[in-house]
């Protein structure tokens, strides 16, 4: 096996491996290598500080940055810039024509902080919701109260109207009482008999302000449900930005946030028009939690709506005024009242976010529940409607906040970053942004200015020197992800009426925070689950791509540019709209396969439904279902299939839908389809090393395996349409199979067997090279141990920073076909250089490089250059009181959103520890 030789970014452009051969890398380009959120604290950034920090960037490997302005540091007020003034769009000019000349990329947030809003933002255009307030009165009866809004904090405002009026007797009989209320708040009516509840809405505001905000940034959050806000929002950045777009690729929205809005001034003329009745007599079922079927019915129309106007009247016309600059955009959906999926598609760039810490079973790995969020774990299938939407619709880019409180502060090594970020990409992303670096001038001194939240890709980091392994590998992996098309053959329907048609709540914002309530519990999730933990490959599609969907040649196909997919899996449901069981049969009768999981029970809403359902029934009985056997019924329908069963494994079976069966030894993929071949991007996240042949369902001519980590490549080894592989825990590979043949690449280096270990047992000297507070003094060492364990020196117990483990090894026969140099422990990454020559970067598990091209018989030098994390530095600038942290708005917080204070954080150990070795490797002739 051809394993870890990491080379510096700087040096790849893709000139890897073979050099004598095709090089069957994809070019690389800006948008392959990561990009950053980049942080503006105050916006106060200047010309030299934003050249200095572009260029160091570049030298690390992003293809980008990704602008977004927030809060400033205390003691720099004088040099905050207002936010879209003259001055920042400057700021901003000079920004994308540096990053021009560096050949990366700008986007910027149309915004600061978060969510959407800023003072442009009036009264009227700020996010709304509904108050309900309920009155008594009866027959015989005087109303002397006044029907006019009691909330206190309300009472200053200017937009606040009075919206439904509607009384309810016993029998829940209905009267609207609009037209019977004076401008005072007078009711005039008085019912002729019984007991009524009046029930009054009134158009209220959240008062949310944008989080986070930056000078110039603050105000109301936007109303994303309203006709004229988003417009009225974006004529702001018109203003700034006139005809150009200053060099901005996309502009970014970030997650929808907003709470209690559940309401828009014109909401009720909009519901009318969507759902085509009057919501007024109905009024008491949406502000009810009753579980009846009314409200149930009430509340899926009131949520449908919702979904609609946030999909009409701010996503879409998001990506219109992006257009009219010449610019995409991105944004991310989530948290949103309205169909995820939807909302995604309707954008360039669907973006997604991972938040938390995953559980990975790769040996070594470190995760210490002191450090991690114990809520938040970042989901798989989360993950998967962005990249739903974007493969269901034909979008090339996928993209995903990443590393978003990874772990507590200073606590996040490479080798943490790399499975985490790796389950992105196997969950069909390809194009992530760190979470993140923040701007820090010349003269603020360590650790610089940090945002709370993100793992800190600052230059200041410790580990900074080592990053262009995690970024090479990234590149290189997305060079390939960003190739061709997603190759996903199953479609599985969101059914997200089941959802809206629960009676609890008024909106539901489907959060990443909370999918343990609206998409862990579904039946469309234990299916994600088995079917992928299976082999199968399947994107998520909404009731607006069904009908937007058409059937050929037995595939199904949304859009021009959008994957083709074998088989549509409708999962076990209650509510599915007659209108998209229709649009299912049409795809069916063209050609289509598709599998029930049940029948449908009902249709969603409260308009027509007796009429709805029977039409629901009778497209149902057109399916001439026949019994093939125990828990199957099929039915050949048109040109296709329709497959009725709860196991909708034995549905694929009989559809004869095959899956990739290398899962079966615990290995997760991807795969990508390019003219004339496929990708297949395989991690081990498993426990063991996986030696063997694994079969895969398209070899083409030739398969030829490619490294991320260091570009190499070579001929697979092919059995009966399996492939030889040889990967250890925690390491990854590409598989690229090609109709056509090149014989110019060599044959792929397998590990045949080893020899004997080398221990580097011997004595080493320690020095430090670079970091802080001070170095360290430089010592001789008997054996190999962290610098963390000599207490005699009160430095090694706060440096954080580079240190330098230094030996000689006479070597006296070398015949191996290479030599493998392995760490036991390694805290965090190093730089190996044997006799003076850079053998690469050691940055993730398992610990382990090749060296054997720079050693030589007799006597070697090794050199190995050891980064650690920030925490012990951090650590010693709070236990005396150094202040680093001095910001306006939020200060800094810990992963629990406490005050921030390492003073009491024991010391993480810091360099080699255990044993190296270097071992003899033979490769199969």
């Amino acid at each position: 096996m051809k394993i870890k030789n990491i080379v510096s970014l700087s040096l790849i452009c893709f000139a890897f491996g073979n050099l004598s051969a095709q090089n069957p890398w994809p070019k690389t380009t800006e948008t392959a290598k990561p990009w950053t959120r980049w942080w503006w604290m105050g916006n106060a950034v200047d010309e030299k500080g934003l050249d200095k920090q572009l260029t160091t960037l570049n030298q690390a490997g992003f293809g980008g940055v990704e602008i977004v302005p927030i809060y400033g540091a205390k003691r720099f007020e004088n040099q905050y810039i207002n936010y879209l003034s003259p001055e920042w769009m400057k700021m901003l000019q000079f920004t994308t024509n540096k990053a021009k000349s560096l050949n990366m990329g700008v986007d910027m947030a149309v915004g600061t902080g978060w969510p959407i809003g800023g003072p442009q933002v009036s009264e009227e255009d700020a996010a709304t919701k509904m108050i309900v307030q309920t009155y008594t009165i009866s027959s015989g009866e005087k109303f002397s109260d006044k029907i006019v809004l009691k909330d206190e904090k309300q009472k200053n405002l200017k937009t606040i109207k009075l919206d439904i009026v509607t009384a309810y007797n016993e029998k829940n009989e209905a009267v609207v009482l609009n037209d019977k209320i004076t401008n005072d708040g007078s009711l005039n009516w008085k019912p002729d008999s019984g007991k009524w509840t009046i029930y009054a809405v009134f158009v209220g505001k959240t008062l949310q302000k944008v989080k986070r905000a930056a000078p110039g940034g603050e105000g109301y959050t936007l109303d994303h449900f309203s006709p004229v806000a988003t417009v009225n929002y974006l004529k702001t950045f018109d203003k700034a930005f006139g005809n150009s777009n200053y060099g901005v690729r996309s502009f970014f929205n970030d997650s929808y946030e907003v709470y209690n809005a559940d309401w828009t001034p014109d909401f009720k003329n909009e519901f009318k028009k969507k759902r085509g009745y009057d919501l007024s007599p109905y009024i008491k079922y949406l502000a009810s939690d009753e579980d009846n079927e009314i409200t149930t019915r009430i509340k899926s129309d009131y949520r449908e709506t919702l979904s609609e106007l946030i999909l009409n009247n701010f996503a879409k016309d998001f990506t219109n005024w992006a257009h009219s600059k010449n610019s995409k955009n991105t944004n991310q959906a989530h948290g949103s009242p309205g169909n995820l999926l939807d909302l995604y598609a309707a954008v360039d760039i669907p973006e997604s976010e991972t938040f938390g810490s995953s559980i990975f079973e790769i040996p070594g790995l470190r995760r210490d529940s002191a450090d991690i969020q114990k809520a938040d774990i970042p989901d798989f299938n989360m993950l998967k409607f962005a990249s739903s939407a974007a493969n269901v619709t034909g979008k090339k880019l996928t993209s995903n906040e990443t590393f978003t409180w990874l772990t507590e502060h200073f606590k996040t090594s490479w080798s943490q970053a790399k499975p985490e970020v790796e389950q992105v990409f196997l969950s069909g992303i390809n194009h992530v942004f760190y979470h993140g670096t923040t701007y820090t001038p010349a003269d603020v001194p360590f650790p610089g200015w940090l945002f709370y939240a993100s793992v800190n890709f600052v230059p200041e980091n410790s580990l900074w020197p080592h990053l262009s392994g995690l970024n090479s590998y990234i590149a290189r992996t997305q060079s390939v992800l960003q190739s061709g098309k997603s190759d996903n053959e199953l479609l599985m329907y969101w059914p997200i009426y089941d959802q809206w048609s629960t009676p609890k709540g008024k909106d539901i914002a489907f959060k990443v925070h909370n999918v343990e309530k609206w998409l862990q519990p579904t039946p469309m999730y234990e299916n994600l689950n088995k079917l992928n933990k299976m082999g199968y490959s399947l994107d998520m599609i909404s009731d607006k791509m069904i009908s937007e969907s058409k059937s050929e040649n037995q595939k199904i196909q949304t859009a021009k540019e959008g994957s083709s997919y074998q088989v549509l899996i409708i999962p076990g449901l209650t509510y599915l709209p007659e209108t998209t069981l229709s649009d299912i049969l049409k795809l069916a009768q063209n050609g289509a396969s598709i599998i029930f999981q049940n029948e449908p029970k009902d249709i969603p809403g409260n308009f027509e439904v007796e009429k709805r359902r029977n039409q629901l029934k009778s497209l149902w009985k057109q399916i001439p279902f026949q019994n093939q056997g125990e828990n199957v019924k099929i039915a050949s329908f048109g040109k296709g299939k329709i497959v009725l069963s709860s196991d909708v494994e034995k549905g694929l079976e009989y559809l004869k839908i095959q899956r990739e069966k290398l899962t079966d030894t615990g290995l997760k993929f991807v795969r990508r389809e390019f003219d004339g071949g496929k990708y297949y991007y395989i991690v081990n996240h498993t426990s063991k090393e996986i030696n063997q042949f694994i079969p895969i369902n398209y070899t083409g001519k030739q398969t030829t395996i490619m490294n991320p980590e260091n570009g190499d490549f070579g001929v697979a080894e092919m059995q009966n349409n399996s492939v030889r592989i040889q990967l250890k825990s925690g390491e990854s590979l590409i598989l690229k199979n090609s109709e056509t043949v090149d014989s110019s690449i060599s044959k792929w280096k397998y590990l045949e067997k080893t020899e004997s270990p080398i221990i580097l047992d011997q004595a080493w000297q320690l020095s430090f090279k670079e970091g802080g507070p001070e170095l360290p003094k430089s010592r001789n060492l008997k054996k190999l141990e962290p610098w963390t364990n000599f207490y005699d020196d009160p430095a090694t117990q706060s440096f954080s920073g580079t240190g330098v483990y230094t030996t000689t090894l006479n070597v006296k026969k070398k015949n191996a076909d290479d030599y493998l140099l392995k760490f036991d422990k390694l805290y965090e990454s190093a730089k190996v250089i044997v006799n003076g020559q850079d053998a690469g970067i050691v940055w993730s598990i398992p610990f382990e490089i090749n060296i054997g091209k720079y050693l030589k018989k007799g006597k070697n030098t090794i050199q190995i250059e050891v980064c650690n994390l920030m925490a012990n530095r951090i650590r010693y600038m709070d236990q005396n009181k150094i202040t680093w942290r001095n910001y306006n708005e939020i200060n800094f917080v810990n992963i629990d959103y406490k005050a921030f204070d390492a003073s009491n954080w024991k010391v993480q150990p810091s360099g080699l520890d255990g044993q190296i070795q270097i071992i003899p490797l033979y490769w199969t002739k």
